[in-house]
């Protein structure tokens, strides 16, 4: 925790399985350092942990996180702490993961590789009540809602599926999978066979193009870096993460 002078500081919660990239975030929130006390944890149980014992205004949650994810995370904030304004802040730029975000009750969605300006406005946005989009892709959400565009068949996996179809383009073996969402082999297999059944894809070839056409996956070398969140001017950009900070 980075307790801030300021004895009215709102209390904000950072929520991402990697070190490096709260360390960059907090850096990035220097410019509104003052008026937050900031409080971090690497995981969405961690995170409904210290939430039962202090208050938050905010938390700031990342959706490709192992055992629970973003999407589950923000849900249960919003049933049990439904006063906590959720800001996504996601690599995946795709318009269907901020639709997923926004169903589940976030009021904020940033991706990683926006500057950082964009989020200390996002934070600012969220915390006195509003909703924040960038406009490229507030545009991409409006115009598939609106039916201007067709959804992509991924949007009718779950959550949970999308998940493991995420982690299959990655490159991740089924074990894998189900040791990092805390799964049984058998249920991400069952989750495998339900994903090509929805998206008609007959062989784990045909399914691995799909996402890689459609830029479904968390590959390592992207996963989570805090690198790509652009410094604030005068501020040195973090260190790129070690092989060992992937998933």
């Amino acid at each position: 925790m980075n307790a801030r002078k300021n004895p009215n500081a709102a209390k904000m919660l950072l929520v991402d399985d990697h070190t490096i990239v709260r360390e960059g975030l907090k850096r990035v929130l220097e410019p509104i350092a003052g008026d937050w006390e900031v409080t971090e944890v690497g995981s969405g149980f961690q995170a409904l942990e210290i939430m039962r014992h202090q208050d938050f205004s905010l938390a700031i949650v990342d959706l490709s996180m192992p055992g629970m994810t973003g999407l589950e995370l923000i849900k249960r904030i919003k049933a049990e702490h439904p006063s906590v304004a959720v800001l996504v802040l996601s690599m995946h730029a795709e318009e269907q993961y901020a639709i997923r975000a926004f169903k589940a009750g976030a009021c904020g969605y940033v991706t990683k590789d926006s500057a950082a300006t964009e989020l200390v406005a996002a934070v600012r946005k969220a915390a006195s009540g509003g909703a924040y989009v960038s406009a490229s892709l507030a545009e991409r959400v409006v115009q598939q809602l609106n039916g201007a565009v067709g959804a992509p068949r991924h949007a009718e996996l779950s959550n949970r599926e999308l998940e493991v179809l995420q982690r299959i383009v990655a490159g991740q073996r089924l074990t894998d999978i189900a040791d990092e969402l805390h799964l049984s082999v058998k249920t991400v297999s069952t989750h495998k066979t339900r994903i090509q059944e929805k998206l008609q894809l007959p062989s784990m070839a045909a399914l691995i193009r799909y996402g890689l056409e459609h830029q479904i996956g968390t590959p390592d070398s992207n996963f989570g870096r805090a690198a790509d969140l652009d410094p604030m001017p005068g501020t040195a950009a973090p260190p790129p993460p070690s092989r060992g900070d992937g998933i």
